[in-house]
């Protein structure tokens, strides 16, 4: 791209050292960026290879979870590296429309990608209140959960964690190759079917060895039915790792849609096996001499068609985009060059899965049904995050990523500050409801059909027990953003193996302290103190390598929103008093959920409103703009 000239007016300037190809843009004062500008002429550098920069995913138990960031970060940054040379004058009109437009482009691609994830959340809450309502939150759910998770885990083991974390953003690069990026996409897909295919042929034939290592046989959980459906299920770990490649293909086109509703169309798919199952005759019996039950069938075929579509939802876009498949040997250059961080990342993501088989067996030897109860539990714990705090915090991400790239730690620190603070007036309110309204949620949402009262109670107290982690779990993802947007993979890693190290021993003694009924409940509060000591640990790594974090204005935050929430949570117990306990069980959880979280979470925010905390200024005016409107 040709530089334009400034224009005539415009006094000479020293020119920056260049890096690299590149182009220099104005770096416009944001909300969240604390203090006045040091100079206010200064100019960035931004790479002009188009895509996210490195770090721009880390490997997590649910991958959906950071999707949206790495579909905008590449979707944001070729429209700054093709942004105008010429500077507007500070604070000119100029520079105030250009900030706007960036503004409301980052919040229309937020505002999207927020939609699919809702939708992708809903669809796949829905299949899992239809599936306890069926099966019931017990042998049989727990046994198809267990199987159901195994191509996750065989995937992120593979190829999951490199591929999310080096060899997509590679795409992007490659995108600067004479070809465009076809013969190294061509290799990559080559090397992901070829690892995935023969990941697939092993574990499908290993399935017994596999589920006995998540399963304790001597527990309540069966291990012939998980068996049983891990057979059926496993086979789709290549059309699951596929997507994922397919999706980072998309993704580096700039072309985002497909990859954030493919997720929806596989919950469609299961909810229409999900109906199949109640219809079919028969139900999956525990006796490993009569597993071919027409409903074992449906439910482990099913499960694997919904994969197999997931991922051919994502062929026609990707031809419609001009690529064209064809087997390329080899590996490339740039993937030797990122061995050590590799190494690092499967490191986290072998660490990872070893805390998960032990949390799985754990709760295998407490009462029927604690891995359905748990796997619900945790689903309704980072839901808030999933959907709010994504579409709230997606904007920041490539601007955090930037600023490491550029070396600007002064910005990085303010991104990271503002980030934490908007995390906790977001995820504080919605905990403390949790921890109120815990044990309606679980008897509202799953007393359906076969669900009983007193699984459905544990979940919910499950729920409540471990709400407490819930900031904890966001500030962890931001801290590990920031830490692989600076190429740094060793200390999530180490950060990880502490994690697991604290996690293990207090699993075991859950598990051998609590009755079989409590064990869930146990685990459950288990995870969140391990959030707990990674958010304390990323902390003061980080406070050790980029000096002052600001932390006063945010401990400052967390006060506030603590004592909004109190009030908040006195306010939702006075409602919950009053409802009626003639309504029955069910009803009585349902009006309990409502008014407890309209009021809880409208006292709590009402009163940090009040308070007139900086960070809900926008959410205010907003507001009141509405409210004079009418």
């Amino acid at each position: 791209m040709s530089q334009t000239p400034p224009p005539p007016s415009a006094p000479p300037r020293q020119q920056p050292p260049v890096r690299g190809r590149g182009t220099r843009r104005p770096a416009p004062v944001r909300p969240w960026e604390e203090g006045p500008r040091r100079d206010a002429e200064a100019t960035r550098f931004i790479p002009r290879t188009p895509g996210v920069p490195m770090g721009s995913r880390w490997p997590v138990a649910d991958p959906d979870v950071l999707r949206p960031y790495d579909a905008l970060a590449t979707q944001v940054m070729p429209r700054i590296a093709d942004a105008p040379l010429v500077r507007p004058k500070p604070g000119s009109t100029a520079e105030q429309e250009a900030v706007k437009a960036e503004d409301t482009s980052i919040a229309k691609a937020s505002g999207r990608m927020a939609i699919a994830t809702l939708t992708s959340r809903i669809t796949g809450f829905a299949w899992k209140i239809m599936l306890a309502a069926a099966a019931g939150l017990g042998v049989v759910n727990d046994s198809y959960t267990v199987a159901n998770s195994l191509p996750l885990i065989v995937n992120e083991l593979l190829l999951g964690g490199v591929l999310t974390s080096i060899v997509v953003p590679l795409l992007v690069r490659s995108q600067d190759d004479p070809d465009g990026g076809e013969a190294y996409t061509q290799r990559l897909l080559t090397m992901a079917i070829t690892v995935l295919g023969i990941g697939t042929v092993l574990s499908t034939i290993g399935a017994p060895w596999i589920t006995k290592v998540l399963m304790d046989d001597k527990g309540h959980a069966n291990l012939e039915l998980a068996t049983a459906f891990a057979y059926l299920i496993l086979p789709g770990l290549l059309f699951y790792g596929l997507f994922a490649v397919l999706s980072g293909i998309l993704n580096a086109k700039q072309i985002f849609g497909p990859g954030q509703w493919a997720p929806v169309v596989n919950n469609l798919v299961i909810i229409v096996t999900i109906a199949l199952y109640v219809v079919v005759p028969g139900d999956p019996t525990i006796d490993p001499l009569k597993m071919s039950d027409p409903k074992l069938l449906v439910l482990g075929g099913g499960t694997l068609v919904a994969m197999v579509v997931q991922a051919l939802y994502l062929i026609p876009a990707l031809r419609k985009s001009g690529f064209r498949f064809k087997w390329r040997w080899g590996i490339d250059d740039r993937l030797k060059e990122f061995g050590s961080l590799a190494l690092w990342i499967l490191a986290y993501v072998a660490v990872s899965q070893i805390g998960n088989i032990v949390n799985t067996r754990v709760l295998t030897q407490g009462a029927p049904g604690g891995v359905t109860i748990f796997s619900n539990a945790w689903l309704l714990f980072q839901l808030p995050y999933g959907v709010i705090g994504v579409s709230l915090l997606t904007a920041i991400m490539p601007r955090m990523s930037r600023s490491a790239a550029d070396g600007d730690h002064k910005k990085l620190v303010a991104d990271l500050s503002y980030a934490s603070r908007l995390s906790t007036l977001t995820m504080l309110p919605i905990s403390a409801v949790m921890v109120i309204a815990g044990s309606s949620i679980g008897v509202a949402l799953f007393t359906v059909g076969k669900g009983s009262l007193d699984s459905a109670e544990r979940l919910g107290e499950a729920l409540a027990v471990s709400a407490f982690g819930l900031l904890p779990y966001a500030l962890m993802l931001l801290q590990m953003r920031v830490f692989y947007a600076m190429k740094d993979s060793r200390t999530p890693t180490v950060i990880m193996i502490v994690m697991t190290v604290v996690r293990i021993p207090l699993l075991f003694l859950a598990g051998g302290i609590l009755s079989p009924e409590n064990v869930v409940i146990g685990v459950m509060m288990v995870n969140s103190l391990g959030y707990m000591v990674a958010a304390v640990m990323g902390q003061v790594w980080l406070w050790v390598q980029l000096g002052n974090l600001r932390s006063r204005r945010v401990i400052g935050v967390i006060l506030f929103t603590v004592f909004a929430s109190a009030l908040g949570v006195a306010a939702a117990w006075i409602v919950g008093m009053l409802v009626p306990s003639a309504f029955g069980a069910t009803a009585q959880a349902w009006a309990k959920l409502i008014l407890q979280g309209i009021v809880g979470l409208g006292v709590s925010f009402g009163v940090l409103m009040a308070l007139k905390i900086p960070e809900l200024d926008p959410v205010t005016r907003r507001i009141t703009r509405l409210i004079k409107r009418g």
